[in-house]
């Protein structure tokens, strides 16, 4: 029964005859509702809008310590290049959860639940994810020789909207060092 009902005209890689070159990686449905980018990236803010984007190459093309790629009401996404030997910098935040995702290098990954007491720490490498619940004290370091490269899902939002911080020392000015407790 299902498949004779299949129909290709909804499916067009499977319609070879029209769309030889289709590829469904590349393929833009519609154009006029979402931003989509395959090529060099304009690192910024493009929330709230609808957002396509090849995540590995626009965090892998950040070199600024933190960059908001998009921030919407509920969660926001940013790119980071944490440079050799450096960190993110111990901090906790009290009502938002963390999703850290390892692009390029290796990093010490501390957390617990004081700034006393970090009893789990971990090796984290390329491909890896950190998930860092609200109110978890933690930090990132550096262990490699090339720069750190991860993007972060926070959510709620954590930065303003258009954040961008060109190295460490400008995000804690910016910051007021408020998350280092």
């Amino acid at each position: 029964m299902y498949r004779n009902s299949y129909n290709q005209w909804h499916h067009p890689m499977h319609n070879n005859s029209n769309n030889i070159n289709w590829n469904p990686y590349y393929y833009n449905w519609n154009s006029n509702n979402c931003n989509t980018y395959f090529g060099n990236i304009k690192l910024t803010d493009y929330g709230p809008k609808p957002f396509v984007v090849n995540i590995d190459q626009a965090t892998k093309q950040n070199n600024t310590y933190r960059t908001a790629l998009w921030t919407g009401k509920h969660f926001q996404v940013t790119l980071m290049s944490i440079n050799v030997g450096d960190d993110i910098g111990l901090e906790v935040h009290p009502t938002t959860d963390q999703f850290i995702r390892i692009e390029e290098g290796q990093g010490l990954v501390q957390m617990g639940d004081s700034k006393d007491k970090l009893d789990c720490q971990e090796m984290a490498y390329k491909d890896f994810a950190i998930i860092i619940p609200a109110g978890k004290w933690h930090n990132v370091t550096n262990m490699g020789n090339t720069p750190l490269k991860v993007y972060v899902i926070y959510a709620p939002p954590e930065h303003p909207y258009g954040t961008v911080h060109a190295t460490k020392a400008v995000a804690m000015s910016a910051e007021g060092n408020h998350q280092l407790k």
